[in-house]
């Protein structure tokens, strides 16, 4: 059955299911600020080539956080909008808490959570697992880009990995002679972009037309698009 955490088990729990992941590992918390432990032990299992997931939901992601994702070449990191969930797990056990992956969190507040094993309540573990994986398809993925998460100047177009130009969406608004409220609709229109109450999202056909989503220490989440698109 799962065992109940209180603050420093949790730290403790969670510090063990990092170290022992052999095959992957799924971080979900709405705040990230790694303390050195943290960061020490997922490097680690950068080194080992482990396939680390990491899903967050606040755009105030802090300079050095977004250097330090970007240095790991097998963390993968996401942006899912509205996140409120705190769970983290590898392939033999989970974790459910109030607990952000922050480090003022780990020190200062008073937290609960349950530790789940797999091979104790396989249901409940398989439920945990499977609600992961759909924040993860249905969060955005965090590009770092090259300019130290600072948004691309609006006269120079950006090469992706692939060599192709591509503009963020008021530089291709200019480019195209629209405003750039009227480029947002006119990609909404084409079900490229798709209003999720105030915000704007990235569609599986936009990202099959070139979009992709972006991140911004600035600006938080933005979007670049192929500078030869078709409208």
């Amino acid at each position: 059955m799962a065992k109940f955490l209180n603050t420093t088990a949790t730290n403790y729990y969670l510090e063990e299911l990092i170290k022992k992941a052999q095959e992957r590992l799924i971080l979900i918390s709405p705040y990230l600020k790694f303390n050195d432990r943290v960061k020490e032990l997922l490097a680690d299992k950068d080194r080992m080539k482990i396939d680390v997931r990491i899903v967050y939901g606040k755009t105030e992601l802090a300079p050095q956080e977004m250097n330090w994702l970007r240095s790991m070449e097998f963390v993968r990191t996401f942006f899912c909008q509205n996140l409120h969930a705190k769970c983290y797990l590898n392939e033999q056990a989970a974790i459910i808490t109030s607990m952000n992956l922050y480090e003022f969190s780990q020190i200062n507040n008073n937290e609960m959570g349950v530790y789940i094993q797999r091979d104790v309540d396989p249901e409940l573990y398989r439920d945990t697992y499977e609600e992961a994986l759909r924040l993860i398809r249905v969060s955005e993925t965090v590009q770092f880009d090259g300019t130290d998460g600072e948004e691309p100047d609006s006269s120079d177009a950006v090469r992706d990995e692939q060599g192709y130009d591509k503009l963020t969406t008021s530089k291709l608004a200019r480019e195209r002679g629209l405003r750039t409220g009227e480029l947002v609709e006119l990609l909404i229109a084409k079900s490229w972009l798709t209003k999720d109450g105030d915000k704007v999202r990235l569609t599986d056909e936009g990202k099959r037309a070139g979009g992709q989503f972006m991140f911004s220490k600035k600006h938080g989440p933005y979007f670049l698009w192929p500078k030869d698109i078709q409208l």
